[in-house]
C-alpha cells in the first residue's frame, strides 16, 4: 500500500516550530552563506538587465511593506503565520523551481526575525535551487532606507 504524504499544515506546523527552535537554541540559520545576498549586492543586480530577474519576496507584516519596501518586491507573509506561508507556497507555486528568488523581512534584528527562517524553510522544502535571502542585520530601516538604496511607498509594486 503506498504510503500517505503528511498535509500541508503538518508541513507547516513542523517550519513554524523549526523557525523557532533554531535561533532560541543557537543554531546555525537554515540557509548557507552561498544563499544570502548583501544589500549593496542586491541593488547592484536590481538595477541590471538580465533574465531571469530576481523575484523578490517580502515576508514580514503587510504594514511594514507598505510604508516602505524595496522597488518590484511582493508581498507573501509573515512568514511567522500559517496563513502567510500558505500564500508564499501559493505564489511561489506559479515559479518555475529555478526562479532567482530572493527573500526578505527587517522587521528586526535578523537574528531574532520570527518571518524569515519559516519563509525560507518552506520555499527551500519546495525545491527552490536559487534561493536566497538578503542579510538585513538591524532592520530593513537601519540597513537599507537608511543607506538610501531605492524604496517603493504603498501597496503592491
Amino acid at each position: 500500500m503506498p504510503k500517505k504524504s503528511a498535509p500541508a499544515s503538518c508541513l507547516l506546523v513542523t517550519i513554524l516550530l523549526c523557525a523557532a527552535i533554531l535561533p532560541a537554541a543557537g543554531l546555525d540559520d537554515p540557509w548557507t552563506a552561498k544563499q544570502t545576498v548583501e544589500p549593496a549586492d542586491l541593488v547592484k543586480e536590481l538595477r541590471q538587465e538580465k533574465d531571469p530577474y530576481p523575484t523578490v519576496i517580502y515576508v514580514g507584516v503587510k504594514a511594514l511593506y507598505e510604508g516602505a519596501h524595496i522597488p518590484g518586491a511582493v508581498f507573501y507573509g509573515p512568514g511567522s503565520t500559517e496563513q502567510g506561508l500558505v500564500e508564499l507556497g501559493k505564489f511561489a507555486g506559479t515559479l518555475p523551481k529555478n526562479s532567482d528568488v530572493v527573500l526578505y523581512c527587517g522587521c528586526c534584528p535578523l537574528e531574532k526575525c520570527p518571518n524569515l527562517r519559516p519563509a525560507f524553510l518552506a520555499l527551500r522544502s519546495s525545491g527552490f535551487a536559487r534561493l536566497r535571502v538578503l542579510i538585513l542585520p538591524t532592520s530593513f530601516n537601519v540597513d537599507w532606507v537608511e543607506k538610501g538604496y531605492p524604496v517603493h511607498k504603498g501597496g503592491q509594486p
